[in-house]
């Protein structure tokens, strides 16, 4: 199983950005984003809002594709 907490993290380092100024670009254009640490909280215990998966992934300009698996 994909773990999009990892994923994302990838993504963040290849950029240079943490979660923590992903959180803050995206509070200064509007979206409402949790603050000092809030989001790395969230997908740590595994409560983060499809929602903000989306808006992130979207942000950083890659996107989430569902398919059948391979077998």
């Amino acid at each position: 199983m994909i773990n999009i907490y990892e994923e994302i993290r990838i993504i963040l380092f290849r950029k240079h950005l943490s979660m923590r100024k992903l959180a803050q670009k995206l509070r200064e254009i509007g979206y409402k984003m949790p603050v000092d640490g809030g989001l790395s909280d969230q997908f740590n215990k595994e409560r983060v809002k499809f929602k903000t998966v989306q808006t992130i992934l979207d942000y950083l300009g890659y996107e989430l594709i569902i398919r059948e698996k391979q077998r």
